[in-house]
C-alpha cells in the first residue's frame, strides 16, 4: 500500500500520490516550479492514517506544475426549427498538468 493523502485543489477534492501526474483547471502559477498546497484532509500510508476535521494542520503537498494546456475541442450548436437558424462554435477550457513530488505529514 503506498501513501497517499486527499487534498483540496481548485475546488475539488483529489486523491494523490508520489509520481501521480493529473489535470485541473488553469492554475495561477508558472510552468516548471514547485509549489505547496497545505489544504490537506486526509494522509494514509502502511502504519497509520491522519484524518482531518476537516484540514490536517502542518501537513502538505508538494506539486511540480508540468505544463499549461488547452483541453479537446467542445463543438456546440444552437438550433431553431423552421427558421434556417444554425450556429456551431467551440470552446477549449484551459488546464494545467500537475505532478506529484511529495507528500508531507
Amino acid at each position: 500500500m503506498l501513501k497517499y493523502a486527499i487534498i483540496q485543489l481548485s475546488g475539488r477534492q483529489l486523491k494523490v500520490a508520489i509520481g501521480n501526474k493529473f489535470t485541473l483547471d488553469r492554475l495561477d502559477q508558472e510552468e516548471g516550479k514547485e509549489f505547496n498546497v497545505n489544504e490537506v484532509l486526509m494522509v494514509c500510508d502502511e502504519k497509520s492514517q491522519q484524518i482531518g476535521t476537516p484540514l490536517i494542520e502542518k501537513a502538505s503537498v508538494t506539486l511540480n506544475l508540468l505544463s499549461h494546456s488547452r483541453s479537446k475541442k467542445l463543438r456546440v450548436g444552437k438550433f431553431r426549427a423552421k427558421s434556417r437558424y444554425r450556429k456551431v462554435y467551440g470552446h477549449r477550457q484551459p488546464q494545467s498538468t500537475v505532478e506529484v513530488v511529495k507528500i508531507n505529514s
